[in-house]
């Protein structure tokens, strides 16, 4: 029967290598422990040995950490610089649009401005040059018609120059100094012999306050006929 085998049972070729394997492994622990002269220097070296295969996984571990450590901060500092530049594109953004709408606005300033300008210098280009009168018994009753249609008061020129041909012959200066009104002390005046005090309740706004003034004398005395008579064309005498 063969040294391997155990309570009977045979063994495998596996088996065989397996205790022969265990068995030779504590035959050298056996010499390790036992043989006389190994002195504490190798012990040592073992230890020292045992010591150095650990320090290896313990750096590793360290190293894998502040790797992971640095690229956090790297991350960190990436999105910060990420953030950064956004911030300073939004900011020119809002300064390059502030300075359009800056732009813009001092464009339609100077647009009204010059809309306004031109508004007021088309009054002034189509205006109409004043209308001149001669200076002369034709002229003083135009003007006074122009006046009297602004101030709603009617008349003709036929009916002005019928009346103040048989009143003063067209003299601007003539005074009666002879019939009742001289008399009481008012005289009448000018083109159609006007007395003072109808002058002056009937003067026209525009005119002159001088009863000799052709217009003023004309304008007044046919406000006055307008009140009385309806019309200085309705007037064929003294009034």
């Amino acid at each position: 029967m063969s040294k391997y085998a155990v309570s009977g049972l045979k063994l495998t070729r596996v088996h065989k290598l397996t205790a022969a394997g265990v068995a030779a492994a504590g035959a050298a622990a056996l010499v390790f422990t036992a043989v006389p002269g190994a002195d504490a220097g190798q012990s040592k070296a073992a230890a020292a040995s045992a010591s150095l295969n650990v320090k290896p996984v313990a750096f590793s571990a360290v190293d894998t950490a502040a790797r992971a450590q640095q690229a956090t901060i790297a991350q960190q500092a990436d999105a910060s610089a990420a953030q950064g530049k956004a911030e300073a594109a939004a900011a020119k953004q809002q300064a390059e649009a502030a300075a359009k709408a800056k732009v813009e606005k001092e464009r339609q300033v100077k647009e009204a401005a010059s809309r306004a300008a031109v508004r007021q210098a088309i009054p002034a280009a189509v205006q109409k040059p004043a209308k001149v009168y001669p200076n002369n018994l034709d002229g003083w009753i135009r003007e006074s018609l122009d006046i009297m249609g602004k101030n709603n008061i009617p008349g003709s020129y036929d009916g002005i120059y019928r009346n103040l041909m048989r009143e003063s012959s067209g003299n601007p200066t003539a005074i009666n100094l002879w019939d009742s009104n001289a008399q009481a002390g008012i005289p009448s005046k000018g083109l159609l012999q006007v007395i003072d005090p109808t002058f002056r309740q009937y003067h026209v706004s525009g005119t002159s306050w001088n009863i000799y003034d052709p217009v003023a004398n004309i304008t007044a005395a046919c406000n006055y006929a307008a009140a009385r008579y309806g019309s200085m064309d309705n007037v064929n005498s003294a009034y």
